[in-house]
């Protein structure tokens, strides 16, 4: 149990049914890519290391290495479970697989021209495609709260600027939570007042009563990126790149949340409430890398990437459901969002654009021998990525005269900057080389986006794998294991302490990768 001090009010800011919450800025920028067989077994350590096709999504300036022509195919399988602990009871979910399909694309480098001086140059293009995230999972918590309930927060949302219930219901600016609670009679007003003081849940709590809380979440899609890049050396010393991404999002989640009252009290004005929610969130973005890499000998190498925001155009859709029982206070109601929009004449549908975190990536490798051999050789890479999660922001599309509202979204941008901090994600592989077959391992570990030190959330993973080459074509395999430590918060109050769920989750990926170079 742990109190926030961030402000309520952005919590439910809707323009018709949905307030976009810090987490949907994390969601689309705390991205674990797919990568390539070999990217993926060093730990996804490509900045400066350079020579394939996933150079695209890392540091573009590796495309440069490449002088041949190549068609590369990655798919894998990733397989994942999360155990959550809420109010100190320990549910595991249900196992999650699929099929996955990591980068993918051609590769096309230009002949080797060499100018008067002797000094060497040569361009590169590459086009690509990337898995960047996989949303699909299931998570499941449950746990009997003693002093709180979810209801208190449509109460203090509408409190917030109370109105008349009828009128209440019929305003679209309030969340469609809040407008099912008044219109359940979940939440209710006394004495002719218009604020909510009346919160039938908190009945359960008198005689050292207790509220049971289960909350079930599944969510599926995806993040894809098309890269399109081109690169060039000069003198196999400086190399540049550039490359533009087109990230496609769609995301589902559907969950359902319910409160019941565990006191025995048939007669307390509350038996349960269970809210159902299906929501998606879709759209494009853009966004470009530009990198170079500097190669001072055949040993070493050192890059240095800029990672621009991701600027999203976004969709999103809600479809609700709520059924209240308060025993002897309005018996059992219920009331979908399809019945509030028609009585408030809107639709289900917002759109908005989301600008997610600047990063910067240092890279450096260590080669040996250096030159290429018959016998053995090797390496050893490391990547530094610097996230700027607290520049994250979001903001309405304008209008015909190319008019936007920042105002609109500047308590929930003010918020995200206090919720968030900057953060480091560290990767770091190596791989030994013997004639045509390569043994690779690495690992990565990316730290707490939260500013709040109340809050924990970081990933690891640790892989490794192996590789073929020979007459133009290669074959790499790697399992990567993946270790996630989050928290999921069901609601958040103002006036008490708020409660969270702590989530393990491990993902294990198979990954195949077959190039063919001609």
């Amino acid at each position: 149990m742990k109190k926030f001090g961030f402000s309520f009010l952005f919590l439910f800011l809707a323009l018709f049914v949905h307030a976009q919450l810090p987490e949907d800025a994390l969601r689309m920028s705390y991205f674990h890519p797919t990568g390539t067989a070999r990217q993926q077994s060093i730990g996804g350590a490509m900045g400066s290391l350079g020579g394939e096709v996933s150079s695209l999504f890392v540091n573009p300036a590796g495309l440069g290495l490449i002088k041949t022509r190549e068609l590369v195919f990655s798919p894998g399988w990733s397989f994942s479970n999360n155990t959550s602990t809420y109010l100190s009871t320990s549910t595991k979910s249900a196992p999650s697989n699929r099929f996955v399909i990591g980068t993918s694309g051609i590769v096309y480098g230009m002949p080797e021209s060499r100018d008067e001086n002797g000094k060497t140059s040569s361009m590169t293009l590459a086009l690509g495609v990337n898995r960047m995230a996989d949303f699909n999972g299931h998570l499941s918590y449950q746990g009997n709260n003693t002093f709180s309930s979810a209801a208190e927060a449509y109460a203090e949302e509408f409190n917030s600027n109370p109105q008349p219930i009828d009128q209440a219901i019929r305003n679209p600016y309030y969340s469609y939570g809040t407008r099912m609670a008044l219109y359940t009679y979940l939440i209710d007003t006394a004495n002719g007042s218009t604020g909510a003081n009346v919160v039938q849940p908190l009945n359960a709590f008198a005689s050292n009563g207790q509220i049971g809380q289960l909350n079930n979440i599944s969510t599926s899609g995806g993040a894809t990126e098309i890269a399109l890049g081109i690169a060039g050396q000069s003198n196999d010393k400086w190399y540049w790149g550039l490359s533009v991404g087109v990230p496609i999002i769609n995301y589902q989640q559907n969950s359902e949340y319910t409160e019941s009252d565990l006191s025995g009290d048939l007669h307390n004005n509350f038996g349960s409430y269970t809210y159902t929610e299906s929501y998606s969130s879709s759209g494009v973005g853009v966004n470009a890398r530009i990198g170079g890499i500097f190669r001072p000998n055949l040993n070493w190498r050192a890059g240095l990437t800029v990672v621009t925001p991701t600027f999203y155009s976004l969709t999103d859709r809600v479809s609700s459901t709520m059924t209240t029982n308060t025993e002897d206070y309005a018996g059992t109601q219920t009331v979908t969002s399809a019945e509030l929009d028609q009585a408030a004449g809107v639709g289900n549908s917002i759109e908005y654009n989301l600008q997610t975190p600047w990063r910067l990536i240092a890279s450096g490798s260590y080669i040996f021998p250096g030159q290429q051999t018959k016998g053995s050789m090797g390496f050893i890479t490391a990547d530094i990525e610097y996230i700027a999660y607290r520049s994250s922001r979001f903001s309405l599309p304008a209008d015909d005269n190319g008019y936007s509202d920042d105002s609109y979204y500047q308590p929930l941008n003010n918020t995200v900057k206090s919720y968030y901090k900057n953060s480091f994600t560290f990767r770091m592989g190596a791989e030994y080389k013997l004639d045509q077959l390569a043994l690779r391992a690495g690992g990565s570990y990316t730290m707490d986006p939260y500013a709040s030190g109340q809050l924990n959330s970081n990933r690891s993973t640790i892989g490794g794998g192996i590789g073929y080459r020979k007459s133009g074509i290669y074959i790499d395999v790697a399992y990567v294991q993946s270790f996630l430590n989050d928290v999921s918060i069901p609601y958040r109050l103002s006036s008490k302490d708020n409660v969270f769920a702590t989530v393990k989750q491990t993902t294990g990926n198979i990954l195949l990768t077959v190039g063919y170079k001609f």
